[in-house]
């Protein structure tokens, strides 16, 4: 197996350089708490005392952070890990931070002569505990071919997403729409128990048609993703929709601004005239407009 250094051991990097660990690899493993430093030694890593620690003579060094000033300072900081690293390691960075700092990250260790690829992961502290992390790399595919068989110890779904940079630019895509649709979720729950419905039943309900499925597996895979935009569901019926649950939300006093926004974008379709195109036409008005 790799001789590999990890730096980040928070609630995902713990887990993650642990089943490096327990795959076979040496480890030497790098966080400013000491404490879990410790606790992956006493499971036969080795404790670095600081990131250059960690990366000397390692084939694979691995950073996973909160943001981009972290990665910084470990790699080019005070007894950062880029000066300590053989030019012949590979180097992988699996934050989640602005794309442009990883191009720059990367543009840096690329002047050092290592080569590196952006992998930023999707899903849980529990997926990354049982190694079934979703892993979006970004990277030149010799290089990802190297790094798959540590990969495959932390992921269960590796994704080939482009060259260098396209891993943390599909990771903030991902989050973009993640966290916005946790916004409506808790939107669409407080009008459900607003107006006096069950939960568990408004859920079961709702995981039942394209609200909880996901519209790229139902409704835009099947028509603005083909080319195809007869209204399957046109925009005009989603824009009344759309107020109806607006004025039950505005009569029992429940904010829904994400909701409300959604609205203003079917209301700008109606102004183009495409009030009776399928309701995903919006995805390609979006894009004229960019």
């Amino acid at each position: 197996m790799a001789k590999v250094g990890f730096i980040g051991l928070g609630t995902m990097g713990f887990p993650m350089a642990r089943n490096l660990l327990r795959g076979g690899n040496e480890m030497r493993v790098y966080d400013i708490n000491p404490k879990v430093v410790e606790q992956l030694a006493g499971e036969g890593a080795l404790a670095a005392t600081s990131p250059a620690e960690a990366a000397e003579g390692v084939e694979v060094l691995i950073t996973m952070l909160p943001n981009a000033p972290h990665v910084r300072t470990a790699l080019f900081g005070e007894n950062g890990a880029a000066a300590a690293l053989d030019r012949k390691a590979l180097y992988i960075d699996m934050s989640t931070i602005h794309p442009q700092e990883s191009d720059s990250i990367a543009e840096a260790m690329k002047d050092l002569g290592i080569r590196t690829l952006d992998a930023p992961v999707g899903r849980t502290s529990l997926h990354a505990e049982q190694g079934k992390l979703l892993i979006m790399v970004g990277a030149e595919i010799d290089d990802l071919e190297r790094a798959r068989p540590l990969l495959d110890l932390m992921g269960d779904t590796i994704i080939h997403c482009g060259p260098r940079g396209a891993g943390a630019r599909i990771k903030v895509v991902n989050n973009f729409m993640s966290t916005a649709l946790a916004v409506l979720s808790g939107e669409a729950l407080t009008l459900a128990e607003a107006v006096g419905l069950d939960i568990d039943t408004t859920i079961k309900v709702l995981n039942n048609t394209p609200a909880g499925q996901g519209h790229f597996s139902t409704t835009f895979a099947g028509k603005v993703l083909a080319g195809d935009l007869t209204p399957g569901f046109m925009v005009d019926l989603a824009h009344k929709d759309l107020g109806l649950g607006l004025d039950v939300a505005a009569a029992m006093n429940v904010p829904v601004p994400v909701a409300a926004a959604a609205r203003e974008t079917y209301s700008l379709a109606r102004r183009k005239g495409l009030g009776r195109k399928d309701w995903t036409v919006v995805y390609e008005m979006m894009r004229a407009k960019a």
